[in-house]
């Protein structure tokens, strides 16, 4: 808790907002996507995928191949609970709803599905693509795996590839040239060895306009510590840290540069 609370005070004394950005990439990401206030019908979608999963009384017994967790203490856990404790909160879902918009991203890789929270905003980004959109989502927990299915059953998404598998053995099976996705939705194991193993893995799969995002950059400071060696590695060009997120461009064009934004 006090790890958090630091990390969170330092955040905001380092952090800007779209008047302290020079950049017109990133100055245009900000205030044309991160500020976007527009009410999307897409909004009220996500909204009842959530309100699905928070009104679930049910149980699962749940395979936790990650670094753990900060609330749960057993392995038996309620899903509405899971998805009000550990899923994406509903500003963040419709954040990456409109960075997927933003960018039209078609072809989307999520490390670490869970009940498909993200899953959700992911693939109603991608909406305009029609059949020609795909998300591939990897999740370790067999249990977990099966209650997300049958929600995104229930809200007709149907361009997800829902794919049950340790991220390691799964990623260190991947052969690059099958996958080139545009973006890379990191929300698995939050721990620094198996962060830093998933950035070296997937690097092979990258273009210019790949975009990556890491969840949780300061939820300890071994993930801080892997946030720090990702932004310094040498075909790493932006990043931006939105505290809960840190976002890696590839970009070759762009300076060096990494931004501290509140969103």
């Amino acid at each position: 808790m006090f790890h958090s609370i630091k990390s969170y005070l330092k955040f905001l004394w380092n952090s800007k907002n779209e008047h302290g950005v020079h950049s017109p990439f990133v100055f245009d990401l900000v205030t044309k996507c991160f500020y976007d206030k527009k009410k999307y019908s897409e909004y009220s979608i996500l909204k009842n995928y959530r309100k699905s999963l928070l009104e679930n009384k049910n149980y699962i017994e749940v395979t936790d191949f990650g670094a753990g967790s900060k609330i749960f203490k057993s392995n038996k856990r309620q899903i509405s609970k899971i998805a009000k404790t550990a899923g994406i909160s509903e500003k963040r879902a419709q954040l990456l709803f409109r960075i997927v918009r933003y960018f039209q991203l078609n072809f989307i890789l999520e490390i670490g599905t869970s009940l498909g929270l993200a899953t959700s905003a992911l693939a109603l980004g991608s909406r305009n693509f029609g059949t020609k959109a795909k998300i591939k989502t990897v999740e370790g927990c067999p249990n977990t795996m099966n209650q997300c299915q049958l929600e995104l059953q229930k809200f007709n998404f149907n361009t997800i590839d829902c794919v049950n598998a340790e991220f390691s053995s799964y990623l260190e099976n991947l052969k690059p040239e099958t996958l080139n996705p545009k973006l890379i939705y990191f929300d698995g194991n939050h721990s620094k060895k198996a962060t830093l193993d998933y950035f070296e893995l997937l690097l092979p799969t990258i273009t210019n306009e790949s975009i990556w995002i890491f969840d949780d950059i300061h939820w300890s400071s071994e993930m801080e510590e892997a946030w720090g060696i990702i932004k310094q590695h040498s075909k790493v060009t932006v990043t931006i840290d939105t505290f809960q997120w840190g976002i890696v461009f590839f970009r070759i064009e762009q300076e060096k540069e990494h931004f501290v934004i509140r969103v």
